[in-house]
């Protein structure tokens, strides 16, 4: 038996040394082609309502703002083909009697002085949110993005005590905290 077991290791023992010669080794990988997942509807970002009440030139106004998958707009498509309804959002502010001072809807077009020709035709407006007060006038910030990316350029919309808005690129980073501004 002992001389079984030996013949046996042996065996093995040589062909682990066989397996181990001057064969090539062929380093290619194999791997599987990503399939890109497109959809044969359009993707459409969440509706989405929000209400904030702002003291301003010493009275309270609300500042309501709603986005919208708008289909009478222009689709885009990303890279691999996919396409995506872009947004239009509407921005009123009102006074604490309940009266409109400001209402206009902003889609991408409102921004295109102030975006590169690849988000005019790739990007979609993602969002606009109350920043802050700034001297008589509402800022607001808002972004086009590139769907589905981290890719966005950040803006500024100015809304003055007479209802005039501009718009401009914000080239701010907001690294720094509030302490810091006060120090």
């Amino acid at each position: 038996m002992k001389k079984v077991l030996n013949a046996i290791a042996a065996g093995m023992l040589t062909a682990g040394l066989m397996s181990c010669g001057g064969e090539s080794k062929n380093e290619n990988i194999i791997t599987t082609k990503k399939e890109s997942r497109t959809t044969a509807e359009p993707v459409r970002m969440q509706d989405y309502t929000q209400s904030k009440d702002v003291e301003w030139l010493g009275n309270v106004y609300t500042c309501e703002i709603k986005r919208t998958a708008d289909d009478k707009l222009a689709k885009v498509k990303d890279e691999s083909g996919q396409k995506f309804v872009d947004n239009s959002i509407s921005l009123t502010v009102n006074r604490a009697d309940g009266s409109t001072f400001f209402n206009k809807t902003f889609t991408k077009a409102s921004f295109e002085q102030h975006i590169s020709d690849e988000y005019s035709k790739s990007g979609i407006l993602e969002g606009l949110v109350f920043d802050r007060v700034e001297g008589s006038s509402l800022l607001f910030a808002a972004s086009v993005s590139l769907p589905q990316t981290d890719e966005y350029i950040p803006l500024i919309v100015k809304v003055s005590r007479m209802g005039d808005v501009t718009i401009s690129r914000d080239t701010q980073l907001d690294t720094s905290s509030q302490e810091e501004d006060e120090i």
